[in-house]
């Protein structure tokens, strides 16, 4: 069955995370490679949160241990970067065991505001995939969708390396993403959703008045409308409801225990995003060079907090991703 066809198709047994594979593609937001078999997704991602998330199960310390192990670089400034990018590569290639598609892969996130820098760790990724013997279509280079990281997805993509443009909380940063020729883009559902809530004071938004549901609905309409190749991957969510609402959106990152709920619910599932009614919407065409991109999302509060927060958060897990592999073993000193 194809997503292009009626969820009055689907029979009676169907759970929502089998409706829900009708219309969008399913991609686990998680490390754990036990969730990643259970859940059965498409795609899935790793990062240095994943990873220590994941860090305690037999089968990722196995395989932390045997990246310590393969670090050959003497220099200590420089064994630290080697084991941290062999580690992110080493758990992307077990992941693509289990999987049919891609798996992304994170540039440091303290590279978010360095172009050069992310280009090369990205080629520096690529090449260990390809020494490993997975083609470079089943991987997505994940970068900050700051500037820096758009234009460097832009040189990667004319290279053929594809991109997963994250920490996404704007319509700015999907047209500038989309006009650099990111394969694909994340925008963040729960983060905004709780920086709505915290600010306006309220408990809970419906699906309809979602603010991250509502930003996800207009870059994915936007970019349908004026026929951008760019896939839409909606992240970080926070209730169940939240992945119903964005049903039909060309991807779908979930987290397993999201992932849970899906597949215990009867509950009616039908698409709410298609690029037929896109396509027809009103919304215009923009171009942004760097000036009107940096105005547009300094001219938003939230995305602007956002986007400065998630680079911090993802540096500090990177950073305890570092002192575990040093507790572990890595010599830096």
């Amino acid at each position: 069955m194809t997503p292009n066809q009626s969820a009055s198709a689907r029979t009676a047994s169907d759970n929502q995370l089998d409706a829900l594979r009708q219309h969008s593609v399913v991609v686990a937001d998680t490390g754990d490679l036990e969730s990643i078999q259970a859940y059965r997704p498409t795609d899935a991602t790793t990062n240095p949160t994943l990873i220590l998330a994941a860090a305690g199960n037999a089968q990722a310390s196995e395989l932390i241990d045997e990246t310590i192990a393969e670090t050959s670089q003497s220099d200590p400034a420089r064994r630290m970067d080697e084991a941290m990018t062999r580690l992110s590569v080493r758990f992307g290639r077990e992941i693509l065991q289990y999987i049919p598609g891609r798996v992304s892969t994170e540039v440091d996130a303290r590279l978010s505001f360095n172009t050069r820098a992310s280009i090369d760790k990205a080629r520096e990724l690529i090449s260990l995939y390809e020494q490993a013997g997975i083609e470079r279509e089943r991987i997505l280079i994940k970068l900050a969708a700051t500037w820096e990281g758009i234009e460097a997805a832009r040189v990667l993509e004319a290279e053929g390396i594809h991109c997963n443009m994250t920490l996404m909380f704007s319509l700015a940063q999907g047209i500038a993403c989309a006009q650099a020729g990111a394969t694909l883009i994340s925008p963040f559902v729960g983060r905004i959703y709780d920086w709505y809530r915290k600010h306006e004071g309220v408990e809970d938004f419906a699906p309809e008045e979602d603010p991250g549901v509502i930003s996800v609905r207009r870059i994915y309409t936007w970019l349908k409308k004026h026929g951008y190749e760019t896939e839409v991957m909606g992240a970080s969510f926070r209730k169940r409801e939240q992945v119903v609402a964005l049903a039909g959106c060309d991807l779908l990152t979930i987290s397993p225990a999201l992932l849970d709920e899906l597949q215990s619910s009867q509950a009616p599932l039908t698409r709410q995003l298609d690029p037929e009614t896109a396509r027809n919407s009103d919304m215009t065409q923009v171009k942004l060079d760097e000036a009107a991109f940096r105005w547009q999302l300094n001219e938003d509060p939230m995305a602007t907090e956002k986007l400065a927060e998630g680079i911090r958060r993802f540096a500090a897990d990177a950073r305890k991703l570092e002192d575990m592999l040093q507790n572990r073993g890595i010599q830096t000193s």
